[in-house]
C-alpha cells in the first residue's frame, strides 16, 4: 500500500524520533502538513524495536488516534524510552537497534460462541488479535505468529498477557491485519 518513498519517510521519522529522544527526552515533533496525504491519514500503528538479544520495545495503539506520521514518531519514542518491560534506551544501544513498523487496518469484531469457535476463525500469520474480558484487554500483532504458530498457543499467551485466567474465555475479540515496514 505504501510506496518505497513513503516507507522511507516513516522509517526515517521513527529513527529520528529515537535520536531526538536521546538528546531532548521527547518524541520528534512533526509538522503534519509537510507530509504526503497517506502519512497524514489517521492510522493505528505500532513500533517494535529489536536488538541482538531479541525484543527491545514495542508500543502502539490499535485504534487510530493521530495521523500516521505522528503515531510513528510518538510510538518510536515510546518504544525506546517508555516500554515498562525495559530500561530506557541508552545511546550506545542505538546503533544496534532494528526497527519495524506495523500499520494496522481498522479492527473488526469477531462473533464467536466459544473459545473453540474463536480459534477456528483465526488466520495464523495473518490476523492480529485483540481480546477483552471485563477490564482486561491485550493484543498480539500478526508478527507474533512467527513464535506462536498454533492458534491455541497464540490465544493462550495473549490471555496471559491480558491477565485472563487460562480457563476463562475472552468475552470479546477483534482481528486486524498489518503492513510491516522494515
Amino acid at each position: 500500500m505504501y510506496t518505497t518513498e513513503l516507507k522511507q519517510q516513516l522509517l526515517s521519522t521513527a529513527h529520528g524520533s529515537i535520536r531526538h529522544g536521546l538528546v531532548h527526552q521527547r518524541a520528534l515533533p512533526v509538522i503534519v502538513e509537510n507530509y504526503p496525504e497517506p502519512l497524514r491519514a489517521m492510522r493505528a500503528a505500532f513500533v517494535t524495536l529489536h536488538n541482538r538479544a531479541g525484543l527491545r520495545g514495542c508500543i502502539g495503539t490499535t485504534t487510530a488516534i493521530a495521523p500516521l506520521i505522528v503515531s510513528v514518531s510518538d510510538n518510536a519514542y515510546a518504544a525506546a524510552f517508555r516500554d515498562p518491560r525495559f530500561k530506557p534506551l541508552a545511546e550506545p544501544e542505538f546503533a544496534d537497534i532494528h526497527l519495524s513498523l506495523s500499520i494496522l487496518t481498522p479492527s473488526e469484531e469477531i462473533a464467536f460462541t466459544s473459545e473453540t469457535d474463536l480459534l477456528v476463525q483465526l488466520r495464523a500469520g495473518i490476523d492480529g488479535l485483540i481480546i477483552e474480558r471485563h477490564t482486561r484487554k491485550a493484543t498480539f500483532l500478526p508478527s507474533v505468529w512467527s513464535s506462536l504458530r498454533k492458534p491455541e498457543d497464540f490465544l493462550h499467551q495473549l490471555k496471559l498477557k491480558a491477565g485472563i485466567l487460562p480457563d476463562q474465555a475472552p468475552l470479546r475479540a477483534w482481528r486486524y491485519q498489518t503492513e510491516t515496514i522494515e
